[in-house]
């Protein structure tokens, strides 16, 4: 990355070019955004993962920008017209629509009407006209004509498609044209002909307009699937008088007659490609911004659920409830591990509660169960009250899941790979009462789109939508710390550093050594350099190690600072973690070094006070208002409930009744 890429970013991100130097240098290295945000916070200023990965992007988008300049340059001197001055303009822009419009007049089109033109010879023709000092147009197109070119008005039309397609081309009239889109443009939307009654979803915008830049990205969303499924036609403009008007200012001279062939050509040129080319980038640019916030909006609600508080390693009963075909049970021990599965019927129509409360009653007794996970599907509501009615002898909690996306999961080749004898409604109940135990773990396995936690996810740029969900989950895991005997190798994928391949290669390994006593043991696992070392060691924990530092978000590279600290007060490690009173004599200060600064040494101390906690908490039951169907609310009634997706247009809320759930509108709806 050179210097001034450097120096474009720092300015874009407003980040000082000393920390977005060192960032991409680490980026050069290897690096990854977790391990750059936790583990090296001398080097970029302490920056957190967003300004990280913002960095991260805004080099690529240079990059890219410098291939494209690259492949515009080769192809302008390849038709031979490179001038000194074009090359200067190409490789002094950063500025991507700037370097498309010095390419535009030099860009391989397809047959147009001014190049037909140009064929039969009428370029001079409008030379003369555009420079609108002889006025004498008849008899100056009446030299033009030729068995191609048979009468004045064909020499006249040619010549102002030339005209027209110059205006298009010019920057002026661009730039001209962008500014009164920026300042004015309206989104209009129309219900397509005939489609009233089809397209009746969409009834709010069957005759919709609003400036382009008051719209939230829910209604261009919405207006956008609208006109891809036939039902909306969507246009988007500054008014058009105006726009004419302002362009007239550039381009006439005059009122002659010379004049009004330049006129009539710009007013082609606005309406037929001027304008409808610089809508097209009025509307890519504000799918754009509607993507991102929408992705936004996916990202921020995904990192809430996949940070939900775990329930920990309990033995759970995880139940996939249902009516007619009855409620899925598997049994699973305190490893998530699967042990037995059962139906029951306790709901209409077979009304079996006699017998469905003695299996799980049996199933508690027989396998120790601590908990129960109830998925919040269809009877998720009446089969919760029926385990809590129940008398178990022994404390047992019962817990309200969601269970969106499981049904996903149990149809994906992980599921059949992690179960391939069990049918599809036992895996969804074994991934109920896994979500349950530990939330993270279990979602990283399905499609983050298949979760329902945005809003138009499925209608913004996918490959963006995917960039933004998987930094997401990595960052997830990452600040959460991976226990790595018991991590499933889809866990370990997103760990920093390792990917598919060593995360496969780590199951492995632990499958034919056994436990991993330690972190430096990862070096033996095939493929596992010391790179990866690096990146992944800080975010792998080993539970009942041997160095209880491997425990901790303390990376091995620090460890022989903390082996120093404790022997400057006279103790073990262990000693120093357990003893709050050991840790307050410690002096940072002497422990600072040229590579090492207070901000790691802090982060340092600061995980020796909780070693191994998970940030996370833990899982508590919810208590639903005794309400049953939307019938039993009114206004101004108070009732808990629990929040399943926040878009910007309001917040899904599940307050248990029978309905997938209520919501809050904002007035941007």
């Amino acid at each position: 990355m050179n210097d001034l890429h450097s120096k474009l970013i720092a300015e874009r991100l407003n980040i000082p070019s000393r920390k977005v130097n060192n960032t991409l240098s680490l980026f050069s290295e290897g690096a990854t955004i977790p391990f750059i945000a936790r583990y090296r916070k001398e080097a970029t200023g302490s920056l957190d993962e967003v300004q990280v990965a913002d960095i991260q992007r805004e080099a690529k988008k240079l990059e890219e920008l410098d291939k494209r300049r690259a492949s515009i340059l080769g192809s302008i001197e390849e038709q031979g017209k490179l001038t000194d001055e074009l090359r200067r303009r190409i490789e002094g822009t950063y500025d991507g629509t700037v370097l498309e419009d010095l390419y535009l007049p030099y860009k391989r089109k397809r047959k147009t009407r001014a190049s037909a033109a140009r064929e039969k010879g009428l370029e001079p023709l409008a030379e003369a006209l555009f420079r609108q000092e002889n006025n004498k147009v008849e008899a100056l197109a009446a030299r033009f004509i030729t068995p191609e070119v048979p009468n004045v008005e064909e020499a006249l039309q040619g010549a102002r498609d030339i005209i027209a397609e110059w205006i298009n081309e010019d920057e002026r009239a661009r730039n001209k044209v962008r500014f009164l889109f920026r300042k004015g443009a309206v989104i209009y939307a129309k219900v397509a002909r005939g489609k009233e009654e089809e397209g009746a979803k969409y009834r709010d915008y069957f005759d919709y307009s609003e400036p382009l830049k008051n719209c939230p990205s829910h209604r261009l969303l919405a207006m956008r699937r609208g006109e891809e499924e036939g039902f909306l036609r969507v246009s988007i403009s500054p008014e058009e008088e105006d726009s004419l008007y302002q362009l007239e200012r550039i381009y006439l001279t005059g009122n002659g007659p010379a004049s009004r062939q330049v006129k009539e050509a710009l007013h082609d040129s606005y309406k037929r490609l001027l304008g409808p080319a610089i809508e097209t980038e009025f509307r890519n640019l504000s799918k754009d911004k509607a993507d991102q916030e929408a992705i936004e909006v996916f990202a921020t609600n995904l990192r809430q659920l996949l940070l939900g508080a775990p329930l920990g390693q309990k033995r759970t009963l995880g139940i996939d409830p249902g009516f007619r075909t009855g409620c899925k049970v598997v049994v699973l021990d305190e490893s998530g591990q699967f042990l037995k599965n059962a139906t029951i019927y306790p709901h209409p129509p077979q009304s079996d509660e006699y017998n469905a409360s003695l299996t799980l009653e049996r199933l508690v007794a027989q396998f120790e169960i601590e908990a129960i996970a109830v998925g919040n599907g269809t009877a998720g509501r009446e089969t919760l009250s029926f385990c809590r009615r129940l008398k178990f002898g022994k404390p047992v909690e019962s817990f309200m899941v969601n269970e969106a996306g499981a049904s996903i999961y149990s149809a994906s080749d992980i599921a059949r790979e992690e179960f391939p004898k069990e049918d599809l409604t036992v895996r969804g109940a074994i991934s109920i009462g896994r979500r349950l135990m530990d939330p993270l773990a279990e979602l990283v396995k399905i499609d983050p789109k298949s979760i329902g936690v945005g809003q138009y996810q499925h209608d913004v740029n996918q490959a963006r939508l995917k960039e933004s969900l998987d930094q997401v989950v990595e960052s997830c895991v990452n600040s959460v710390g991976i226990n790595v005997n018991t991590a499933s190798k889809h866990l370990l994928t997103y760990v920093s550093g390792l990917g598919p391949t060593l995360a496969q290669n780590i199951v492995d390994y632990r499958s034919e050594k056994g436990a991993f006593p330690s972190r430096r043991e990862l070096m033996k696992v095939a493929r596992m350099g010391d790179k990866s070392f690096e990146q992944s060691a800080g975010f792998l924990r080993i539970r009942d190690g041997k160095n209880p530092l491997d425990n901790t978000a303390v990376h091995p590279e620090s460890y022989h600072i903390v082996e120093q600290m404790a022997k400057d007060q006279g103790c073990s490690v262990e000693d120093l973690i357990h003893r709050a009173e050991l840790r307050k004599k410690v002096d940072l200060r002497k422990y600072v070094t040229d590579t090492v600064g207070l901000p790691t040494l802090t982060d340092i101390l600061k995980e020796l006070e909780k070693p191994g906690l998970d940030p996370r908490g833990t899982a508590r039951p919810f208590e639903f208002a005794n309400i049953q169907s939307i019938e039993d609310l009114h206004i101004g009634m108070v009732v808990p409930g629990i929040v399943n997706n926040i878009t910007n247009f309001g917040a899904f809320v599940d307050i248990g009744i029978k309905e997938s759930g209520t919501w809050c509108t904002s007035r941007s709806w």
